[in-house]
């Protein structure tokens, strides 16, 4: 599995970041994360459960030393649960000096959208949206560009630490 460092950015490191997504799949959908939030890439880790958590956290791991929570992004955005194959990865972010990592499908690229080619999401409901940050346009494709700020909210992670 594939392993990258990028963290400690400087001011201008993260001018050559931005507008950079790294895009994942769930299932048909493609999903893009602001790259300067990813850590790093690895491949499905032991998980240590944690009692009376929501079914989307699947556990903590320790990661050099770290203790991070690790979330099923498919159960998060309430879609149907799937075996883990060797595509599953972990996304590893730190977005707010808080590490989480994301399980996914799958991991295919890094790519530019311009500012002026990501739109809100639609105004329908509630549901997923909350995690939904815009719309990319990619060539005759979509990406559903995610907040990482809003995939847990401090009072889960708070738990998950305490473990209550």
């Amino acid at each position: 599995m594939v392993q990258t460092g990028v963290t400690n950015y400087t001011e201008q490191e993260e001018d050559t970041l931005k507008g950079k997504y790294l895009i994942f799949s769930m299932g048909n959908e493609r999903y893009g994360l602001e790259i300067r939030h990813v850590t790093e890439i690895i491949g499905i880790q032991p998980l240590t459960a944690v009692p009376g958590m929501p079914n989307y956290i699947k556990g903590i791991t320790n990661l050099r030393g770290k203790i991070i929570p690790v979330m099923d992004a498919r159960l998060r955005f309430k879609k149907a649960a799937r075996e883990y194959d060797d595509r599953t990865c972990i996304i590893v972010l730190n977005s707010d000096a808080i590490s989480i990592g994301l399980i996914v499908d799958s991991v295919s690229e890094v790519l530019a959208i311009d500012d002026k080619d990501i739109v809100p999401p639609p105004a329908i409901g509630k549901g997923d949206h909350q995690y939904i940050k815009g719309i990319g346009k990619a060539g005759e494709s979509v990406k559903l560009l995610l907040d990482c700020r809003k995939l847990l909210t401090y009072s889960e992670i708070s738990s998950i630490e305490t473990g209550a």
